[in-house]
Parts: C-alpha cells; structure tokens; sequence
C-alpha cells in the first residue's frame, strides 16, 4: 500500500468517526452531520479514484488494510472496537460507492447493537462480512437481506461491545439518564494503548479533525488528561476517574440551542449567559446520574474556574480547586485552541505554548502547566505535522 493510499484511507477512517459521533448524538439529519457525511463520501471518492476496491478486516483486535496489519494508534483502535462492536469482520469498498450508500454506513455505525442483532446491511458498493479465523481467508457476507450468506460467527467474539461515548451521550440528548457503564471500559481502552504505545501523546496525532463542539474534543480532553496524570506518576483508580471526568467534563454542552454553540458572529450578552450556565447544568445532571465518580462532577461544575477563580460560575474567594479540574482546564483550554472552531482556523502550537505560559498563575494551575509543557515539549512536531 502506497503512502497516498494510507493516507487517504485514513483520512477516510478518520472522517466516518467523526461523522458516526455525531450521527449518534444530533441524528442523521442535523447539518453539521451532513457536513461530515459529505467529507466522508468525498474521501472514499478520491481513495477509489485510481483502484476498483479497498478491504478493511478485523483479526481479533488488530486492523488489517489491503492484507496489512496497522499499528496500533487511538483512531485505528476506536474503529476496530466499532466495527466488533456491531459483529463486522470486513469491510469492502468498491469504485462507484453512492452518498446514500455512505449515508446508510454511518447511520448503521451510529446505532448500538442489541441482543446480537445486525444493524448494518451490505449494499451494492459496500460490502460487509465476518471474518473466521479457524479457516484462513474465508468470511461470511452479509447480504442486503439481513441474512448471512454463511453465518460464520468467531468463537470468541463478545455478544455486545461496550457502547463507545458517543452512543451513550445520545439518551441526554434525548432527555433520558446518562448510562455511564460503557465510558469507564473507554478509559481503560485509553489507558491500555497509551502504556503499549509508551508515548501518550502520539495519540494524538489521530485526534487531530475535531470541531470543538463533537465528541472528538471530550476524547482529546481524555487523552490530555490521561498524558498529565501519567506524567505525574497517578494509577489505578484515581487515573481511571480522571480521564472518566475529562470524557464529561463538557456535558452541559448537550444542553445548549446547537446555534448557539456554532455561531460564527459575536455572542449576545444573553447567549452568553446561556453558554455559561453549562459547568453548573452538567455537574446537575452528573450528580443524578447513577455510578458516575464524584470527581467528575466536581470536574464539570469547575472546569472553567480557572486558577485564579476569575472565571465562572461564581465561587467564594476561599474555593479549593480539585487536582482534575486544573487538568482539564489546562487539556481543555490547549485542545480548543488547537483545533478548528467555527469562528477561527488552528492555532499553531508554538503560540498556544507561549500564551499558556502568560497564563500561569492567573487563568492556569502553574506547576502542573509546567508539566503539561513538558509533556509535549519533544512531540510537537509529531503532533502538529499533517494527519
């Protein structure tokens, strides 16, 4: 596989994750998911431009492109995860693919499966399959019909995957209860490939498409925050709630008019009232939900604190700052800046270093922006080249 092939099949790997979000959370029908479905259908385009099919497969755990194994990173490990998740061993693409026929994918992707039933059905151009791996190289299609040309199912294949964040985030949006089972095994999903890869951040060079206001931005906040609290020696537990507490720290967001989250134009001082009521409204509905951390709550309601408590919502002048929400705020602020927003381009990330530096003792906790700062110091480069 050429380099442009790679890169174009990651490009389009990365898309259909951003679009699959989102579809989970606002529905097909929302704009900015039709954007996303659009970005994905012109990356298959140009992938199928100059060959007549590409094979993505599922062996256990791993991801294998046109016969290759890929190596480990945070968007390949998602999208496997994705794919069991929903019983699918391949994927195959074939020149002349349809918007419909993309439209369908992530629709299908977007839903969680139930009680091992299939929601997503080969198309003309989109060919889905199992995968067995006690006869080499055979794999059971699934037809238009629903049913399996030869039902080939792998011995150990879990029943249901846990629901990736995104699908769970979709009961708030739906005014039902966060379910908050499947964000703790995202997290340990994180942790697991950070201490494989040795260099968390690395991560995050697959995390880099990312509107500020998708589920890409809480999965940047997590990884942010996962690199910090393993820089600083913290395990077990208390690891696992902090990236928990970074996934939710932005809840309160789902309950904000998606208008005015999106708006290109200066915000009313009304409005911007509204997008401050956010820490208190989602620290709320944490705080009635079953089986989350007590330090994600914390976390939503101080996150836009900021070191000095010059921020919001109002405290007393004696308020203590839990150790995570410093973290997030140093996670959240970095990430917001370094990625496109629907009223500003990037940033580069030499000026973001240097403006959290200004930002010490003042808006930023400054030992541990200190740490942060280090942390990404020898990965800028990796990070800020072209994904």
């Amino acid at each position: 596989m050429s380099e442009n092939n790679s890169q174009l099949i990651n490009d389009f790997i990365r898309h259909l994750l951003s679009a699959t979000a989102n579809a989970a959370l606002y529905g097909t029908a929302h704009p900015q998911v039709t954007r996303l479905s659009s970005q994905v259908f012109a990356s298959v385009s140009e992938m199928l431009q100059s060959r007549p099919d590409v094979k993505l497969m599922v062996v256990e755990n791993e991801l294998v492109i046109d016969g290759r194994p890929q190596e480990i990173s945070m968007f390949l490990n998602r999208f496997t995860q994705i794919l069991r998740s929903h019983a699918i061993g391949t994927i195959k693409l074939l020149a002349g693919v349809t918007k419909s026929e993309i439209d369908a994918l992530i629709y299908g992707l977007g839903k969680q499966q139930f009680d091992g039933v299939q929601a997503i059905l080969s198309s003309d151009h989109i060919r889905l399959g199992k995968v067995d791996l006690c006869i080499s190289g055979m794999s059971s299609e699934i037809g238009s019909s629903g049913s399996p040309k030869s039902r080939i199912m792998l011995p150990d294949m879990p029943r249901e995957e846990s629901a990736r964040f995104m699908e769970i985030y979709e009961t708030v949006k739906n005014k039902h209860k966060l379910q908050i089972n499947g964000i703790f095994d995202v997290v340990s999903d994180f942790i697991d490939v950070f201490r494989q890869e040795g260099k968390p951040l690395l991560a995050m060079a697959a995390l880099k498409e990312a509107d500020e206001y998708t589920f890409t931005h809480s999965t940047n906040v997590c990884v942010l925050n996962l690199a910090q609290a393993m820089a600083l020696g913290i395990e077990g537990q208390l690891l696992n709630d902090i990236g928990v507490s970074a996934m939710l720290h932005d809840i309160g967001k789902l309950f904000i008019p998606e208008e005015i989250l999106t708006k290109t134009d200066k915000l009313t001082a009304e409005e911007f009232d509204i997008i401050r009521q956010h820490p208190v409204r989602g620290a709320r509905h944490l705080l009635e939900t079953s089986g989350v951390p007590r330090l994600a709550v914390i976390t939503a309601y101080e996150h836009h604190l900021k070191f000095n408590l010059s921020g919001y919502p109002a405290v007393s002048s004696n308020w203590q700052q839990n150790l995570c929400s410093h973290m997030t705020m140093i996670s959240d602020f970095f990430d917001a800046l370094r990625t496109r927003r629907s009223y500003r381009e990037p940033m580069p990330l030499q000026e973001i270093s240097g403006m959290m530096l200004g930002m010490m003792g003042t808006d930023l906790h400054p030992a541990l922006t200190r740490n942060f700062l280090r942390i990404i110091s020898g990965l800028l480069e990796a990070i800020d080249s072209p994904a």
